[in-house]
């Protein structure tokens, strides 16, 4: 089911173990920790191959993320707003990824920009609870994401580059 490519960026990314959300007061400190170490080792990775292509950062109580998410085609940097909230019942359920500048521009997202990970991504989720946090949802989730839809939506017109 996964690629080369895909189980090689994986492996540079460490299982994380504590199984706890955000009401779970000193546990989240535990795997928020372990969330950051993940994410940490993720970019060091993709910056080594040349394959930065996200920032993230989280409010204080780690339950609210945000940032910024580039696709490179043909030279062009094509930035996007990223975001998300920590379900409350996580990590059993995946967070929703956002790009909500695109909202309504492509069928595989939902309201509010939420990208669409029902089919490959959820199952995948779903057999690797706790193991797989924050930097396993931006590698199979939208980076795969981005790599299928952001081509397509600039070859339609529907995404043109902005110069900086």
């Amino acid at each position: 089911m996964v690629d080369e490519a895909t189980r090689k960026s994986l492996s540079g990314i460490p299982l994380l173990k504590t199984k706890a959300g955000p009401r779970d007061k000193e546990l989240w400190v535990q795997r928020l920790k372990e969330e950051f170490q993940a994410l940490i080792k993720y970019v060091e990775t993709n910056k080594q191959q040349d394959n930065d292509w996200f920032r993230l950062e989280s409010n204080k109580e780690g339950t609210r993320w945000f940032g910024k998410c580039w696709y490179i085609q043909d030279l062009l940097k094509y930035e996007f707003d990223v975001e998300f909230d920590i379900p409350v019942t996580y990590p059993t359920t995946a967070p929703e990824i956002a790009l909500p500048e695109l909202d309504g521009k492509t069928a595989k997202m939902y309201r509010g920009g939420k990208i669409c990970l029902t089919d490959h991504f959820k199952p995948l989720w779903a057999r690797n609870v706790p193991k797989f946090g924050i930097a396993h949802a931006m590698a199979l989730g939208l980076g795969p994401w981005l790599a299928v839809e952001v081509p397509d939506l600039i070859q339609k017109g529907i995404v043109v580059y902005k110069e900086k």
